[in-house]
């Protein structure tokens, strides 16, 4: 059963994978989108600038329908008017080509954003196989497209036969009217019905753009197996950094114990913590943790140490403040100097005494901890 979920693609898909396909061309389209803002943006332009198409194209078809002898005699004359009258059609029908442009461009870039890729453009022989084909038309995608077309055929044939049978008695008087008059009244007519028939298609559009939307998604879902791949492939296999996390902390607890015999001081709860401490007067400001460590690690400090010789005191309060608060290989908090300061005064005595001279120094007893600082969390 794990196995056959593992193979289903029930993970959504990861920012990498959306971003592989992106590369690739795949974004999300519609058509229908697509073929609504053209449709809209024509209808709007000549419903704007009608009257300017219409009194541009009287003068072009005027002054190309117009000869004279001077030119039907010389051939150059003839190709440039035919310049001429091309350059005029090009920058009559500039606002309408610029309007048809903008709506190419935009509409796909409302759902699935500004991509440029020439990956796209290479050819796919994947995509001839007429395999592929007649899967995709039997597939839920198909049977999708099946049913919009159906539903735009109705919706647009629908809107249609409205638009007619409530202009049919306008379209009936068109013949009663003169020709001057009824010609721009056919186009006003000609214009507001298409314009009616394209807006129509919002509907589809508006159940087209969220199923295309879904099913981009759905495309690109994942299986477990393919997020777990993709997780070691990015952060690194799991086991991997778990191995090289114990090996750093196994060569950070060798240069630490390394430390323990260079100490002048360790400092034991007496069995759960220890902190191992030292200071030199010329190089630091403030004592320095060496080693530090709870449970076997503080038994390891403490064994290290009185193999080398190391004094060891036993200071609840001040050992539990040290481990908890005083960082390895950093000075030691302001709050605790006083009572490291005492230890260590303890510590230089001793050395005094083992070596031949003064009197046997007593241990420290009530230390200056602050009890901010100190804590309990296992009974000794």
């Amino acid at each position: 059963m794990a196995e056959d979920s593992d193979l289903e693609r029930t993970e959504p898909a990861t920012p990498r994978r959306i971003a592989d396909a992106r590369s690739k061309g795949n974004i999300p389209r519609s058509r229908e989108l697509n073929t609504f803002a053209i449709l809209m943006a024509g209808g709007l332009a000549l419903l704007l600038m009608g009257a300017h198409f219409a009194s541009g194209m009287l003068d072009l078809a005027r002054h190309g329908f117009t000869f004279n002898h001077a030119s039907l005699a010389d051939p150059g004359m003839m190709w440039k008017g035919f310049i001429d009258a091309t350059l005029a059609s090009i920058y009559l029908f500039a606002p309408l080509l610029l309007s048809l442009m903008i709506a190419v461009i935009a509409a796909p870039v409302v759902i699935g954003g500004w991509l440029f890729s020439v990956e796209a453009l290479q050819p796919d022989l994947g995509r001839t196989n007429p395999l592929n084909g007649i899967s995709r038309i039997f597939s839920a995608t198909g049977l999708a497209e099946l049913l919009k077309a159906l539903a735009k055929t109705a919706l647009i044939g629908g809107v249609a036969i409205w638009v007619l049978w409530d202009k049919r008695t306008e379209i009936l008087a068109l013949a009663a009217e003169p020709v001057h008059g009824g010609i721009p009244h056919l186009a006003d007519m000609l214009l507001w019905t298409f314009i009616l028939i394209a807006g129509a298609m919002v509907l589809i559009v508006a159940m087209d753009v969220p199923f295309q939307l879904w099913d981009y998604y759905r495309r690109l879902r994942m299986t477990r197996e393919e997020v777990r791949q993709e997780m070691k492939e990015s952060e690194g296999d799991p086991q991997l950094k778990a191995r090289i996390r114990s090996l750093q902390r196994q060569a950070a607890r060798r240069r630490m114990m390394a430390e323990v015999p260079k100490a002048d001081v360790i400092v034991t709860n007496p069995t759960h913590y220890a902190v191992a401490l030292t200071y030199r007067e010329k190089e630091m400001r403030a004592p320095r943790v060496v080693a530090k460590g709870s449970y076997l690690l503080a038994q390891r400090i403490r064994e290290v140490g009185e193999e080398h010789g190391v004094p060891i005191l036993e200071a609840p309060p001040l050992a539990r403040a040290l481990y908890r608060h005083a960082e390895l290989d950093q000075e030691i908090p302001t709050a605790l100097f006083a009572a490291v300061a005492e230890v260590l005064a303890y510590v230089y005595q001793l050395r005094s005494y083992n070596s031949g001279g003064g009197e046997l120094p007593q241990k420290p007893k009530e230390l200056p901890v602050p009890e901010g600082l100190d804590f309990i969390e296992d009974a000794e």
